[in-house]
């Protein structure tokens, strides 16, 4: 085993318990991911959904579903931005930028906006790989494209849902309308486009004492907060707090 400077033996024995249980998390995590490439056909796709985006010299196009599928890639993931963000939603706003000028119920969710910065330097890694990667938003697409351009997001393609009911049918749209966060993979295979897997978390009855995670181990910021000795701060829970509705 290795040890830090100046670290007591009260310490190393209590890191190294610890890390037997990160063994056993990382061995649980690869069961889970066994366990989900293991799924039977999901449902064939209802309709090949129109959304309203940009073309390859940034002019609006209407962009149906299958083309988002490159060429030998098989394998889409849509990630289900929160903009407009939560009606229960309490944090800060945008304060500059013409996304500052939307009315504070328009505004894109906060943390949306935190992963998707982190996943926009990730999608060049994951086209590579062989996969196709969209984010889909309930805005139009002038507000969801400002944003991209005031975030610096200059790799993932930004698909407004405005005029469809794909958020709606696959569960990241409540009855009320208020937008939820959802992941969804999509296959395609012979007999047309699949749903894949989408996280559910959202959707099932927290244990006690756990904060909601709705998108299962995929929402980072708050993974990393896990690893300071703060963890996810009583301030941060509070201001969460909107996050319960949206698992109810």
């Amino acid at each position: 085993m290795i040890s830090f400077p100046n670290e007591s033996q009260e310490y190393r024995s209590a890191r190294e318990k610890l890390l037997e249980k990160e063994i056993e998390l990382r061995c649980t995590m690869e069961d889970v991911a066994i366990a989900r490439r293991g799924l039977p056909p999901g449902g064939l796709v209802p309709q090949n959904y129109v959304f309203d985006g940009l073309d390859a010299d940034g002019q609006p196009v209407r962009i149906k579903l299958s083309e988002l599928f490159a060429p030998g890639q098989d394998t889409l993931l849509i990630y289900n931005m929160m903009f407009p963000r939560h009606p229960q939603e309490t944090r800060d706003v945008a304060t500059s930028g013409e996304t500052a000028k939307l009315a504070r119920q328009d505004q894109p969710c906060p943390s949306c906006t935190a992963l998707l910065d982190h996943l926009d330097r990730a999608v060049g890694h994951m086209t590579a790989a062989g996969f196709n990667f969209a984010v889909v938003a309930k805005t139009s697409l002038d507000n969801l494209i400002t944003l991209g351009r005031e975030r610096d997001w200059a790799n993932m393609r930004l698909l407004s849902s405005a005029g469809n009911s794909f958020k709606r049918d696959y569960h990241a749209e409540a009855e009320d309308g208020a937008q939820l966060p959802m992941l969804s993979v999509f296959h395609r295979d012979a007999e047309g486009i699949r749903h894949f897997w989408s996280s559910e978390l959202g959707y099932a009855e927290p244990e006690p004492g756990q904060d909601p995670r709705a998108l299962c181990t995929v929402d980072t910021p708050w993974n990393l907060m896990d690893f300071t000795p703060e963890g996810r701060s009583q301030a941060w829970r509070e201001q969460l707090q909107y996050a319960d509705a949206c698992c109810s």
